[in-house]
């Protein structure tokens, strides 16, 4: 439980944090805390016989395994003496009689019930964090107590505890609560906060404790959370705890009373004794001294050495305590913690690089005196909107793939990302080839050509007749229809042919038998209608090519080919 109402007391301090808060942190857990939190969040009545709570306690656990967060487990030891009667009435003994804070001078500290069944559920919680090489210490008396010394002496990152007096024994940093859900979160308090927010100190909270009532003390009648918080602020946390020892309950009276009896204290030297006295028999001393003086394995004892250690996890072990309480195979438990496995150890491998980095030794990855757990990149994924990697490892038993965030390979292994895209880019598919033309483009590119070679004709056909009329036939090369062909068959040239024999009329008669003679083979001219035609060089589209030369059966076929084709063409797309 710890101090009453302090929770909401701190409630303005209170912070919630994304789960990858506790990446590469040392964190102490108060195990009782957690196995009764555990318990509560599991309404079944089977919670207990079917293990339901140990298996939420296997979750947690490998989610803070792949952050690479080192737990310590922390049990309870002994009861302390000043605490046997809250115990007791917890317990519902009622035949024990009350004792109040006063009279724990003679009872000594009460070992716990190793036997109950909640003893036992901590046994197999720790049978369970063993296994995955999660360390426990076990208190000589408190748990929070021993977790807060461990974290005032820098030896841990934090506290995992539901119990709120977990300041008054000097932690700092206060993890409430943990949620795995919607990417995860915990609930976390730091005593930096607490002290600038509400100006309360350690002394200040163990004033609290008294006056409000806490594990240790009933507390002080007639005083709730508001009243008790602005004594505490109007003395100050530096001598809160020093007035209240000297001067008990008088401090709650009002300042004029206070201020004359503290000043009758230092005035008359006979009340020294009395003063003294009043120390020795204050009932509120052993509350003070139990929170500033608890009972705790030291920082250099051989308990805390061996928790703040290494240790690997069983494989062997984990299967046998899957199978015993959860009834799993050893696949299906290797399913669920081999990947977090391989995550925490690339993160470790992770830091040696960044600390490496920070010593100025920029070592290559092959360099690195323990080898890399990454073999290669499978491929890219993503989870959630987050980016991640598939990734194959390197010699690790029973896994060969998972997925782990593209930022811990950026900071772990760079080069393997190169790696992975220059084999991507090498593997990337040819180009595709262009898509065959339609029938429809290819008829609208067979029309353009036809059009293409009628104007040709016709130019040809106009250029023919004006040069007749101007008389320049004898020196000037008219082009020909069958030139207008040629350029339609993409750079086939057939020549135009020269005529032989002179003809008797001088307006036809050629200037010179070595000119090259171009005549119109659409319509002669009128002038030459009258005369005797002379014999030329035509080319004949009949299939007959008897008596022709070489070369002009040979542009005679390939004109021919040419017009079967466009008629095939036009007669299949007609048909289609």
């Amino acid at each position: 439980m710890g101090v009453k109402n302090l929770w909401d007391i701190l409630e303005s301090c209170k912070k919630r944090l994304p789960l990858h808060h506790l990446r590469n942190k040392r964190v102490c857990v108060d195990l009782s805390c957690w196995i009764v939190q555990l318990c509560n969040a599991n309404k079944s009545h089977c919670v207990v016989k079917e293990k339901l709570y140990l298996k939420s306690l296997f979750h947690r656990l490998r989610a803070l395994i792949a952050l690479n967060c080192s737990l310590i487990f922390v049990t309870d030891g002994s009861i302390p003496a000043i605490k046997v009667s809250t115990y007791r009435r917890r317990l519902n003994a009622g035949s024990e009689p009350h004792r109040d804070a006063g009279n724990q001078q003679n009872v000594s500290s009460v070992k716990r019930n190793m036997g109950s069944e909640f003893s036992c559920m901590i046994k197999d919680a720790k049978l369970l964090g063993g296994a995955l090489g999660i360390p426990c210490l076990d208190g000589i008396e408190e748990a929070e107590a021993q977790c807060a010394f461990l974290n005032s002496e820098s030896l841990c990152d934090g506290c995992f505890t539901l119990d709120s007096d977990v300041f008054l024994f000097g932690a700092r940093t206060v993890y409430r609560d943990i949620c795995l859900a919607d990417g995860g979160y915990v609930v976390c308090y730091e005593m930096d906060d607490i002290e600038a927010k509400l100006g309360f100190g350690r002394n200040s909270l163990i004033t609290l404790a008294v006056l409000l009532g806490s594990d240790y003390s009933q507390g002080v009648r007639g005083f709730g959370p508001e009243s008790a918080c602005q004594i505490v602020k109007a003395i100050g946390d530096s001598s809160v705890l020093q007035r209240f020892v000297s001067e008990g309950l008088s401090i709650t009276k009002k300042q004029k009373g206070s201020k004359r009896s503290h000043n009758s204290t230092h005035d008359n030297k006979e009340n020294d004794a009395d003063h003294r006295r009043k120390v020795k028999d204050n009932p509120f001393l052993q509350v003070i001294d139990a929170y500033l003086r608890p009972k705790c394995h030291s920082a250099d004892s051989v308990a805390v050495h061996r928790v703040l250690a290494l240790y690997p996890f069983d494989r062997s072990e984990l299967h046998q305590i899957c199978a015993k309480f959860f009834e799993w195979p050893p696949e299906k438990t290797d399913e669920y913690i081999l990947p977090k496995i391989a995550e925490r150890n690339l993160r470790r491998f992770a830091n040696l690089r960044s600390s490496s980095s920070a010593l100025q030794l920029n070592l290559p990855i092959e360099e690195m005196p323990v080898k890399c757990p990454v073999s290669s990149i499978v491929k890219q994924r993503k989870i959630q909107g987050r980016d991640y990697f598939e990734v194959s490892w390197e010699a690790m038993d029973g896994l060969e793939s998972s997925v782990v965030p593209a930022d811990l390979i950026e900071s772990a292994c760079p080069e393997k990302i190169v790696e992975f895209f220059e084999r991507k880019a090498r593997k990337q598919k040819p180009a595709r080839k262009p898509r065959a033309k339609t029938k429809e483009v290819e008829m609208k590119e067979l029309d353009k050509k036809l059009q293409e070679l009628l104007l040709d004709i016709d130019q040809a056909r106009t250029t023919a007749t004006n040069a007749i009329s101007f008389g320049v036939l004898s020196s000037t090369k008219i082009l020909s229809p069958v030139a207008g062909i040629d350029r339609a068959l993409q750079s086939r040239h057939i020549h135009n042919f020269s005529g032989g024999q002179d003809g008797e009329d001088g307006i036809c008669k050629e200037a010179s038998s070595s000119e090259t003679e171009v005549i119109d083979l659409i319509s002669p001219p009128p002038e030459c209608r009258r005369h005797r035609a002379r014999s030329v060089d035509v080319i004949d589209l009949t299939d007959s090519d008897v008596g022709a030369s070489p070369e002009h059966a040979r542009k005679a076929r390939e004109l021919r080919l040419f017009v079967a084709s466009i008629r095939d063409e036009i007669n299949a797309h007609s048909g289609s």
